[in-house]
This record gives C-alpha cells, structure tokens and sequence, in this order.
C-alpha cells in the first residue's frame, strides 16, 4: 500500500489501535479501488525505487486517504433520511487528473 496506517489514523484523527484492521481493510480497498478507476496498478507507474521521480504523486495518496475517510464514517452502503451529493474537488477530480486515458493496451513503463 502507499500510504501508511499512521498517515490513516492521522487522517481519521484516531488514537487508538481499537480499529487498526478496520482501517488497514479499509485503505487496502481504497488503493484497490483508485486503482480500478486510474487503469493501473500503482506500483506498475510508480515502483518503490526511492527515486523522487518514481514516487506516487501526493494527490493520490490524498485519494485513497479520502476514501478511507468516507468509508469509515460510511459503514452501509446506502443512508437513509440523508440527502448526499459528491464534495467539489474531491476524488473524482484528482482521479481525472492521473487516469489513463487509452483505449488500448497501455504501454506505459
């Protein structure tokens, strides 16, 4: 994974190591999904080298932090009585940013 149970727990604003698994399940999801919706694996573009260049840019990062956010105050899948709508600038627009956009085999090193 690239972000960190730490950079989660930050993120989630969580002390404790009561939802630890929860929360390690939760970001190996969000890195799972982001990468559904980008068209590549990750450590495909960007392997753990140490290089500077190499490295996942932050705004992705960011991404699966958000997801992992919104999933856990989210544990159902629907919400009754709520009214939702998708936050401006938010996961879908950083994903838009880093998505392949081919319509063939990507041949991206």
């Amino acid at each position: 994974m690239t972000v960190t149970l730490d950079d989660a727990k930050a993120q989630l604003n969580l002390t404790t190591t009561d939802d630890d698994s929860l929360v390690t399940r939760l970001m190996s999801a969000a890195q799972s999904w982001l990468e559904a919706q980008l068209g590549y694996k990750l450590a495909d573009k960007y392997p753990p080298t140490g290089s500077p260049d190499q490295t996942v840019p932050p705004a992705l990062d960011h991404a699966i932090l958000l997801m992992v956010g919104h999933w856990y105050a989210n544990r159902e899948a629907s919400l009754i009585g709520v009214s939702g709508s998708e936050l401006p600038l938010g996961v879908a627009d950083i994903v838009n940013d880093y998505r392949n956009w081919s319509w063939g085999e990507c041949t991206d090193a």
